[in-house]
């Protein structure tokens, strides 16, 4: 699944300012700046946002986050175990209830702005072809 707009999605907690940019100045107010109340692309501070609200978001929907890799979640719940992996505006599901990645899915398109991508085959250049999760 792939989260469009990731980096703002986040709200700006201190203060930035920045120039404006080429073409937006008003003639005679060129030393003025701009406040941003939302972040843009490029700035430091937004993929270390957006990781903050994607753990406050995912945590309400019972995922745990790992201690040795931070950006991998887990969630058990009775006869399901679901992991699910963050990777900067991607995020890879997997589970052994097909029916409960579904709604996973769904919870996640109604917090986020998302486009499904379908099945996995192909990764960061890693292939593959399903998962057995039995014994997880």
């Amino acid at each position: 699944m792939d989260v469009k707009t990731t980096f703002l999605n986040g709200f700006v907690k201190e203060e930035i300012y920045m120039d404006q940019l080429e073409g937006f100045t008003v003639v005679g107010e060129e030393q003025k700046v701009c406040h941003l109340k939302r972040f843009i692309y490029d700035l430091k501070q937004a993929s270390r946002s957006w990781n903050i609200h994607f753990h406050e978001v995912i945590r309400g929907y019972d995922f745990v986050k790992n201690d040795f890799d931070p950006w991998v979640y887990k969630k058990v719940s009775e006869s399901f175990i679901a992991f699910l992996v963050l990777y900067v505006d991607g995020i890879f599901l997997i589970g052994n209830v097909v029916k409960m990645v579904g709604d996973t899915k769904a919870w996640l398109s109604t917090q986020f702005s998302m486009k499904d991508l379908g099945e996995a085959s192909t990764s960061l250049g890693s292939k593959s072809s399903g998962i057995d999760l039995k014994g997880c």
